[in-house]
């Protein structure tokens, strides 16, 4: 970790809490409950990090679901699925172009909210649009102090998140990051890391999902984020920081670059002795 001239940050549960919240519902022909209540049915089939605040809510609400089925993960755009037997989609703008739903009369909407750090996300029904609702992740409180201090340590920081361009752009913002790249899969953060390794950087990425295996495998150091992240996070990882805080990761780079010194130090000594004795050594000869 001593030789690291660049850390990559996971978003979600790295520089934010992990533990996002519904923040706005904004229906189109129906009402706010009928576009939560079917959200929450088409995400309860998800596994997505921000399918669990929509049905929290709708819990919270004590809403009532349709059934749903025949869920289908659509890589980097949403999910389908059947919710009382009618096409429905979930997820970003990208899906929703693809699928042909106008959401035209949204853009501004969506575009504010991902201005003020929020995730828009789209929901569909037979062609038609439902709404938006947006899920908003708080920023941990330790990660602007923890990027400071790797730029001090001259660690660039560069955060890659699958969130879309303009609500990873006010994290950006927020906390100070050297650089940002959205709306990745979980494939190209490992390319990415790839073509920096390429490029001649020494690259540790830190993350805590199962989604950032690959990533941390593929770096010089992987770090895991606390002992509550994803066992295949902690399998793939060379270093797991106990705390979620992320101000450790800056002390534990310090604590690598001190041992380095201490090491070469010890190693400098031990050969200057044993110099040192054979020359003495030496001298009770010739004498």
């Amino acid at each position: 970790a001593h030789s690291i001239d660049t850390v990559i940050l996971d978003k979600t549960g790295t520089v934010t809490e992990g533990k996002p919240i519904v923040t706005d519902i904004i229906p189109h022909s129906i009402t706010e409950a009928e576009l939560l209540s079917i959200a929450a049915a088409v995400e309860k089939l998800s596994e997505h990090p921000l399918a669990e605040p929509i049905i929290n809510e709708a819990s919270a609400l004590n809403l009532e679901l349709p059934p749903a089925s025949d869920y289908r993960l659509l890589p980097g755009q949403g999910l389908e699925a059947k919710v009382n037997g009618m096409l429905t989609f979930a997820g970003n703008a990208k899906l929703m172009e693809a699928v042909g739903v106008d959401i035209l009369h949204f853009v501004n909407v969506a575009k504010e909210l991902a201005n003020n750090g929020k995730t828009p996300l789209y929901f569909a029904q037979e062609g038609k649009l439902l709404g938006i609702i947006a899920v908003a992740d708080t920023v941990k409180p330790t990660s602007k102090e923890a990027i400071a201090k790797l730029r001090k340590l001259n660690i660039k920081t560069i955060m890659l998140t699958g969130d879309n361009k303009l609500t990873a752009e006010a994290i950006h913002r927020q906390v100070g990051l050297d650089e940002v790249i959205a709306e990745l899969l979980p494939e190209d953060k490992e390319r990415t890391i790839r073509k920096l390794q390429e490029q001649g950087h020494k690259v540790a990425m830190v993350g805590d999902g199962i989604n950032d295996s690959p990533s941390l495998a593929r770096a010089d150091v992987g770090v895991a984020m606390g002992a509550l992240g994803s066992s295949a996070a902690i399998e793939a990882a060379d270093v797991v920081l106990m705390s979620r805080d992320l101000s450790r990761l800056p002390y534990a780079v310090r604590l690598a670059k001190r041992t380095v010194r201490t090491v070469k130090a010890n190693i400098v000594l031990s050969l200057g002795v044993k110099i040192l004795v054979l020359l003495l050594a030496a001298f009770n000869l010739v004498g």
